[in-house]
C-alpha cells in the first residue's frame, strides 16, 4: 500500500478535496464561458466560485494536518 494522502486521508478529507476540485472547475468554466461570450458579469461571478473552491482546498489541508497529528499522537 502506498502512503499517499488520498489513501491515508479521512472521508472528510476526501470529500473536501473532491468538492474543492469540482467547485474550482465550475468557477473556471464559468469564467471561460463569460470571457468567450463577452459577458463580464459571468467573469466576475466566477471569482467567488473559484475562491470557494480554494477555501475548500484549504479546509482539506487543515483536516489532513489534523489527521496526521492524531495519527502521530496515537503511535506514541
Amino acid at each position: 500500500m502506498l502512503n499517499t494522502p488520498w489513501e491515508t486521508g479521512s472521508d472528510l478529507y476526501r470529500k473536501l478535496v473532491v468538492s474543492a476540485l469540482v467547485t474550482t472547475a465550475i468557477g473556471i468554466l464559468v469564467a471561460v464561458i463569460g470571457t468567450a461570450s463577452g459577458q463580464q458579469v459571468l467573469v466576475f461571478t466566477a471569482i467567488p466560485i473559484i475562491v470557494a473552491g480554494m477555501v475548500c482546498h484549504l479546509a482539506g489541508m487543515v483536516i489532513r494536518s489534523r489527521d496526521v497529528r492524531r495519527r502521530l499522537k496515537d503511535r506514541r
